[in-house]
């Protein structure tokens, strides 16, 4: 194939038959089978101070639910009760409680009622705010009545939606009490604008039964292929998409070969016929890998449509095409709709693009940055390059291990609230005592500066007093009285015997105004050796 033409392509037209059954159970989500169900594990109420009472405990279905696990309805055993908040009938006796005893009773009544830890709740935004930990708190009003709401920071950067004030939406989560203020709050782990209607909840019921059975694990998807020689399209032959995914191919990587496997992605019949596109690439990368082929089968699956109405794209959003989507042997790249389009079928995916042709040109490089990279990597070391991306792989692994490890779950949200909590305290807690120790560091240093002037000044008089004993017993004043230092020329040593100046001795003598130059000639018999000036 010429690197200026068109990819090849060949349409997968169902040569095979279907004898390979869609991938679905056939099975619906419960009525109450929604998304996102959370909750904060149940502590042991403590048993009351009149004797003989019995402590209050929930079932252990109640205390510890899985995380997005659909919630069953929690009946009251025999053998527990709460402790008793009234007075005892027929005797005359006042009891007086603490205040953690009425809050945990409010609790446990609270989430004692199974309507409370799974609602869907409507009305306006009113003030939004953001701690520092990330959880944005807000308020749902009607008419007559307001409820506080709590919106964890992991569930508020998953959600397309953000709460802003003076919009209508629809939120679902769970009642509970926060204890520590005594306050009841709605704990929202969804939003979206209200209206959606019948199709959204059947969308996130759907959504949250998959996703309990692990289909939209990250741990589960695969990464890409660099350079895929082969690419199956599950796309409609008619539309747009097929000829938008030819153009970017041919454009970043020509010498690719495309392989459309056509299939209805609209109206009545569209999933199934998804589901026997993928079966049918499937079948045929199997054929090619039995009869020795393998550079023949496809490497990576493009499943894509164009944009539409949530009506448009329930196709994608069926249980049997999430189902192939998730058991399919090469990874699949989901392209439906626009950026702003969400399926079932970008979940299950192994990478979701906004739209088709990012879809293609996430599957195949581009080969001007190819060209670009080959001449840099000439240049440098493929061995030490190799070691490189080896060890960020390794870290990058590993920081994944540790993010998964460390994922708050659902038992850890009333906790979670509360770090939140003393995180805002502690900042400005910390805030107003850099401010009270940089007041007083102020106030210090106008303190020492005139103290620090009057010790510099009694230093400066006792250098100069050092000073002046200094030059007084220094050498310079000796010579200014009269004396003289002599040295000899040959060594520059101090002649301090006649015996150290022979005859003929060459001399420096220092006075206090220079130095002169001297001969030593032959001295009187005292043992005296006079010395012969000369000029210097």
């Amino acid at each position: 194939m010429s690197r200026g033409g068109p990819p090849q392509n060949e349409p997968l037209w169902g040569d095979f038959p279907d004898d390979v059954a869609a991938v679905t159970d056939g099975s619906k989500p419960p009525d109450w089978a929604l998304p996102s169900w959370d909750s904060i594990p149940a502590e042991e109420t403590a048993p009351s101070r009149r004797p003989n009472a019995a402590p209050a405990r929930l079932p252990d279905a109640a205390r510890a639910p899985a995380k997005d696990a659909a919630p069953a309805a929690i009946e009251p055993r025999a053998d527990t009760a709460r402790p008793a908040l009234h007075a005892p009938v027929g005797g005359f006796e006042m009891r007086i409680f603490q205040v953690s005893e009425i809050t945990r009773a409010v609790r446990d009544a609270i989430r004692a009622d199974a309507g409370l830890r799974d609602v869907w709740v409507e009305g306006e935004v009113g003030r939004v705010t953001v701690s520092s930990a990330g959880h944005a708190y807000f308020t749902l009003k009607d008419e007559r009545s307001q409820l506080a709401c709590v919106f964890f920071r992991d569930d508020r950067l998953s959600s397309p939606f953000e709460p802003r004030t003076g919009l209508r939406v629809v939120v679902h989560g769970r009642v509970d009490l926060f204890e520590s203020q005594g306050v009841y709050q709605l704990y929202v782990t969804a939003i979206q604008p209200a209206g959606f209607g019948d199709l959204a909840l059947r969308f996130e019921a759907l959504k949250a039964k998959l996703a309990a059975e692990g289909l939209f694990d990250t741990a589960r998807k695969r990464s890409l292929p660099d350079r895929p020689a082969v690419i199956g399209v599950a796309t409609s032959a008619t539309g747009a998409v097929w000829h938008d995914i030819c153009h970017v191919v041919a454009r970043r990587w020509p010498v690719a070969r495309l392989l459309l496997s056509p299939c209805q992605v609209q109206g009545e019949g569209s999933a199934a016929s998804v589901v026997t596109a993928l079966d049918r690439l499937a079948r045929w990368g199997e054929k090619c890998r039995a009869e020795g082929r393998p550079e023949d089968a496809p490497a990576v699956v493009i499943l894509a449509r164009g944009g539409g109405s949530l009506e448009d794209l329930w196709s994608f959003n069926d249980e049997r095409v999430v189902r192939a989507v998730v058991a399919h042997p090469v990874p699949v790249v989901c392209g439906v709709g626009h950026e702003v389009d969400v399926t079932l079928a970008d979940f299950a995916a192994d990478v979701r693009a906004p739209t088709p042709s990012a879809a293609a040109e996430l599957v195949v490089p581009d080969r001007t940055e190819i060209l670009v990279v080959l001449g840099e990597l000439s240049r440098r070391a493929g061995g030490y390059t190799g070691r490189t991306l080896a060890g960020a792989r390794s870290e990058l692994a590993a920081e994944g291990r540790a993010l998964d490890r460390l994922r708050p779950s659902a038992q850890l949200a009333q906790a979670r609230e509360r770090a939140g909590y003393l995180l805002d305290r502690a900042t400005r807690a910390i805030r107003s005592e850099i401010g009270r120790r940089a007041d007083a560091e102020g106030r210090l240093a106008a303190r020492m500066r005139p103290v620090l002037v009057a010790q510099l000044a009694a230093r400066h008089v006792a250098m100069e007093r050092s000073g002046a004993s200094l030059a007084a017993l220094g050498p310079q004043a000796t010579l200014d009285r009269g004396y003289a230092i002599v040295r000899r020329r040959s060594d520059g040593s101090i002649v301090r015997a006649p015996a150290e100046a022979p005859p003929g001795e060459h001399l420096t003598v220092r006075v206090a105004q220079g130095e002169v130059a001297a001969t030593v000639d032959a001295g009187p018999a005292t043992g005296r050796v006079p010395a012969k000036k000369r000029p210097a």
